[in-house]
């Protein structure tokens, strides 16, 4: 007569994705980004003076109590300039990247799921307009069009469109030959589910990494722009501008000089830091 043993069921230990720390370079770049914006949707209601008021009739006043940051050209308050112009140089900066990015990513994943002679021609046609400097490009386009912001918005925006279109459509290529994409097809469903359910879900982090990298090269362009005289027009502030205005007291020491070129750097390099350290992201 043969014996059952009856065994206890096993433990099953399942192991869940470990989830990746931030680094410490990761939150300095987080906080020098929250900080700036910030100041773009605050800035201009919590500057210590009027950013046009002239509080120094000599100009290139020195780091007092009151004028923490000096006073430029003019004699007006760097620091309440600065403040001032993080709207007018982050604003157009975001507005423009998500629109090449919603362009370039769109065209991008139609021409991935799709293929064929869309995707040829999507491709060349992106391939001609990357060709292009993106500086001559904006100034050519600002000088047909006007100097204003809908214009300098658009403007960046179509010159990264291509950069979006390929990083989008290199990343969504591989997606799209996966077995569950194939499955939906099988299913029926059509190219808007494909692409919006099966793709885009699967793009995500590195796309936010590649549209961190877009607003950097839109603000320097639009602050190149704005250097050259072609941006945001006074008497609104804006970083590129105070530059170009402050440059001659550079052979005075004056502080107007460095500081509204020092917020690109602190921007750019925070949104540098915070894209390089993203949880996940191969480095």
């Amino acid at each position: 007569m043969s014996s059952t043993v009856e065994r206890e069921p096993a433990h099953v230990v399942i192991k869940r994705p470990r989830r990746m720390p931030i680094p410490l370079l990761g939150w300095v770049g987080i906080v020098v980004v929250a900080f700036w914006l910030i100041m773009a949707v605050f800035g201009p209601m919590l500057t210590p003076h009027p950013a046009g008021e002239v509080i120094d009739p000599d100009g290139f006043g020195p780091m007092v109590p009151g004028m923490w940051l000096g006073s430029d050209v003019l004699g007006r308050d760097v620091l309440s300039r600065i403040m001032a112009g993080a709207q007018t140089t982050v604003g157009p900066a975001i507005a423009a990247t998500l629109l090449a990015v919603f362009i370039g990513g769109t065209l991008a994943l139609a021409a991935a799921a799709v293929g064929g002679w869309i995707d040829t021609a999507l491709s060349r046609t992106m391939d001609a307009v990357i060709s292009v400097p993106s500086l001559l490009f904006g100034l050519v386009a600002v000088a047909a069009l006007g100097v204003s912001v809908p214009v300098l918005i658009c403007t960046a925006g179509v010159i990264y469109v291509p950069g979006a279109f390929r990083i989008w459509r290199s990343l969504a290529v591989n997606v799209n030959a996966m077995d569950y994409v194939s499955v939906a097809r099988e299913r029926g469903e059509g190219m808007p589910y494909i692409m919006r359910r099966e793709i885009l879900p699967n793009l995500l982090g590195p796309v936010l990494a590649d549209c961190g990298l877009r607003f950097v090269f839109a603000v320097l362009l639009l602050s190149s722009l704005s250097f050259l005289g072609l941006g945001i027009q006074p008497p609104d502030a804006d970083w590129g501008s105070m530059v170009r205005e402050n440059l001659p007291g550079l052979i005075y020491g004056a502080p107007a000089a460095i500081f509204p070129a020092a917020a690109l750097a602190t921007l750019t390099i925070g949104v540098n830091l915070l894209v390089d350290n993203l949880p996940g992201r191969e480095r």
